[in-house]
């Protein structure tokens, strides 16, 4: 069953990625204090994640603080070494955390998880979504009813701010 507004998210171990390498942490310590964007993507380098739903996120990032987000963070089920190469590519910068669910551990505790096998990302992958976190509890969230990007876009997730 997929995770409701109004739930509180899972915590499990993820990873982010710094200039010494691979650094473990919670879900709960990346997302559980103030109002964070999450959004998942099905997989780091893949056209839509990387042509727009990414660059969306880093280009409204002020716009997303200025409206209340605290920290502004992107998901998938890469490893960390991965999250961090795509960073770096994408010129995140601070912009948003990039954080790695490597075993996909938070993926099917959200409920969110799709087989991307049809396409060679695997059997384990996240949907593609967007949720407004406050403290740890889900008080917003858009899933993609399909391929694309609609719903989970950062000028949706203005709009919901």
């Amino acid at each position: 069953m997929a995770i409701a507004v109004g739930d509180r998210l899972p915590e499990v171990k993820v990873y982010t990625f710094s200039d010494d390498g691979p650094e473990a942490t919670t879900s709960r310590e990346v997302l559980g204090h103030g109002k964070v964007v999450l959004f998942a993507v099905p997989g780091a380098f893949t056209p839509t994640c990387s042509d727009h739903h990414l660059p969306g996120f880093v280009l409204r990032a002020d716009d997303l603080k200025a409206k209340g987000a605290d920290r502004i963070v992107c998901i998938s089920v890469n490893d960390p070494f991965v999250m961090g190469a795509w960073g770096k590519d994408q010129k995140v910068g601070s912009a948003v955390t990039m954080l790695a669910d490597g075993n996909g551990e938070f993926t099917q505790e959200m409920g969110l998880t799709m087989d991307g096998s049809g396409f060679g990302l695997g059997s384990l992958r996240s949907q593609r979504y967007a949720a407004i976190i406050e403290d740890g509890v889900v008080t917003w969230l858009a899933v993609e009813p399909g391929p694309g990007l609609s719903a989970s876009s950062a000028e949706e997730v203005l709009g919901a701010l």
